[in-house]
C-alpha cells in the first residue's frame, strides 16, 4: 500500500477466532433458510477507516496482506474471542421518569395488562411524572439507559416518546432524544408515539384529533426548522386504545410528513394490524401476540418486519407471538428489547435468549433478528446490521471460542463482552470479562 494509504486507518482488529458478517451480499435483511445459514469467517481480521466505516473484513491471512506496511491507530488482537455486528435494538421507550416497580407485584398476584392501565397504573402513572419532570432530568435518565444498552452491546437502538400525549411533553421527550444523539455514541432512530394512548379526561376521537390537527402540524415545524430529526411514527393499535380507523389517519398523517411507520399492533386482541400495515406500507409493526393467519400472509408480502418483544410477552405472561409461523411464513422477523417501565430490560444477549426458548427461534435467527432485521426495521440495514465494507464500523468482540455464547450465556454478557466498537472506535472496554 502507498505511505499516504498507510496512514487512513482507524482500528485494526486482528486475528479473531470467529467473525459474523452476518451477510456478505449486500441483503438487506434475512428470511427462512436465510437466517439458518448466517456468513461467519474463521480466523478473520476487520479494518475500519477513519470515516468510521468497515473498510475490509477477511480471513486474517488475506487482510494482513493487503494491509501489509499500513499504520493504524488502533489494533486489537481478538485471538481467541469472536467479533460480531454491534447489536440493534428495533424498540425501545426509554425516555420516562418515575419507575412502576410497584405494579410488578399487581402483575405477580395476577393483574392483566389493562387491569393495571384501568386502574391509574400503567402509562398513564408514566405520563404523570414525565409530564413533571425537567428535560434535564429526563436527559440524564435516558444517558444512563443508553449507557447500559451499550455495555449489553447494542449500538442503534431505536427510541420512542409517548408518556406525554400532549403537545408540549411529546416535544421534550423528543428533544431529549435529540439533545442525546449529541451526547451519546450509540446511535438513535427517534420515534414520535403520541398515540401511545388516549389521555385521560379525552375520547379516542379527541386523543386522534389533537394529534392530527395540534400535535403533527408542530412536529412538523420543529423537523422543517432543524430542532428536531425524527424516523418514525407509532401508534398503539389496540382494543380500547386506539382502534384500526384512527391508527389509519395517523400512520398516514405521518407517512405524508415523511416518516417510517412503525407501530405496536396486535398485542392484546386481534385487530387486523398486519393488514393494515400491509396496506400502508408499513415498515415495521412491533408486538404481534394475537396476529391472525391473514395478518402473517400480509406482512410477509409486503416485506413489512414483525418487531417481536419476548421480554414482553414473558413479565405479562402473554402467549408469546407465533415466530416460527411468521418464518415459515417469509416474514422479516426482528426483536426488540421493549424497555420500558413495564418490560424493564436493557440487554439484547438477553431477549435473544429468551427468543430462543420462549418463540423456539434458533440461534442464528436470533442473531439475524437483533442485527440485519432489527436494521432493517428502522430503515437502517444499508449502513448497520452486519460486517461488510462501507457499512458503520460498529461491532463487538466477545471473550468466548464461538458467537453463540452470547445467547447461550443467560444473563452472562456482563462477562463476555470485551470490547463496544461503534464507528471504529473502542466506547466500551470490559478489563473484568472471565473466561467462557
Amino acid at each position: 500500500m502507498s505511505g499516504k494509504m498507510a496512514k487512513d486507518f482507524r482500528l485494526f482488529v486482528k486475528n479473531a477466532k470467529q467473525i459474523v458478517l452476518v451477510c456478505k451480499n449486500g441483503e438487506k435483511f434475512l428470511t427462512k433458510d436465510g437466517m439458518q445459514s448466517l456468513a461467519v469467517i474463521e480466523n478473520g481480521s476487520v479494518v475500519i477507516g477513519h470515516d468510521g466505516l468497515l473498510k475490509a473484513v477477511g480471513s486474517a491471512d488475506s487482510i494482513e496482506s493487503q494491509f501489509k506496511g499500513a499504520s493504524f491507530e488502533k489494533v486489537l488482537d481478538a485471538s481467541g474471542m469472536c467479533v460480531l455486528p454491534g447489536l440493534v435494538d428495533a424498540h425501545t421507550h426509554p425516555v420516562w421518569a418515575g419507575d412502576r416497580v410497584h405494579e410488578f407485584a399487581m402483575k405477580l398476584a395476577g393483574a392483566s395488562y389493562m387491569e393495571v392501565h384501568e386502574a391509574g397504573g400503567g402509562i398513564h402513572f408514566t405520563v404523570g411524572h414525565t409530564r413533571s419532570a425537567s428535560p434535564e432530568k429526563l436527559l440524564e435518565a435516558l444517558q444512563g439507559r443508553l449507557g447500559r444498552m451499550l455495555r449489553a452491546g447494542s449500538t442503534l437502538v431505536e427510541c420512542k416518546s409517548g408518556y406525554g400525549l400532549e403537545l408540549e411533553t411529546e416535544l421534550k421527550m423528543l428533544s431529549v432524544i435529540q439533545a442525546a444523539r449529541a451526547t451519546q455514541p450509540v446511535t438513535i432512530s427517534s420515534t414520535y408515539c403520541g398515540a401511545h394512548a388516549v389521555p385521560k379526561g379525552k375520547t379516542m376521537e379527541e386523543a386522534t384529533e389533537d394529534i392530527l390537527s395540534v400535535q403533527l402540524p408542530a412536529l412538523r415545524e420543529e423537523v422543517a426548522k432543524g430542532n428536531l430529526q425524527v424516523d418514525n411514527i407509532d401508534v398503539f393499535c389496540e382494543k380500547g386504545v386506539f382502534d384500526v380507523d384512527s391508527t389509519r389517519r395517523i400512520l398516514k398523517a405521518g407517512k405524508d410528513m415523511g416518516l417510517n411507520i412503525n407501530f405496536h399492533g396486535d398485542e392484546l386482541h386481534p385487530m387486523n394490524s398486519g393488514q393494515l400495515g400491509a396496506e400502508l406500507g408499513a415498515l415495521a409493526i412491533s408486538h404481534l401476540e394475537e396476529v391472525t393467519d391473514e395478518g402473517i400472509r400480509a406482512m410477509a408480502t409486503a416485506k413489512t418486519a414483525a418487531v417481536l418483544l419476548p421480554t414482553t410477552a414473558y413479565i405479562l405472561r402473554l402467549r408469546p407471538p407465533r415466530a416460527r409461523d411468521m418464518l415459515d411464513a417469509g416474514v422479516i422477523v426482528a426483536l426488540g428489547s421493549d424497555f420500558n417501565p413495564n418490560a424493564y430490560c436493557c440487554s439484547m444477549p438477553m431477549v435473544m435468549h429468551l427468543a430462543c426458548v420462549i418463540m423456539h427461534m434458533s440461534m442464528p435467527e436470533a442473531l439475524a433478528a437483533v442485527t440485519i432485521n432489527a436494521a432493517y426495521s428502522l430503515n437502517r440495514s444499508h449502513t448497520h446490521g452486519s460486517l461488510e465494507p462501507g457499512k458503520q464500523g460498529d461491532l463487538l468482540i466477545i471473550n468466548a471460542p464461538r458467537w453463540e455464547h452470547l445467547i447461550y450465556q443467560f444473563g452472562g454478557h456482563q462477562e463476555l463482552i470485551r470490547f463496544v466498537i461503534i464507528k471504529g472506535s473502542v466506547v466500551y472496554e470490559n478489563e473484568s470479562v472471565m473466561d467462557y
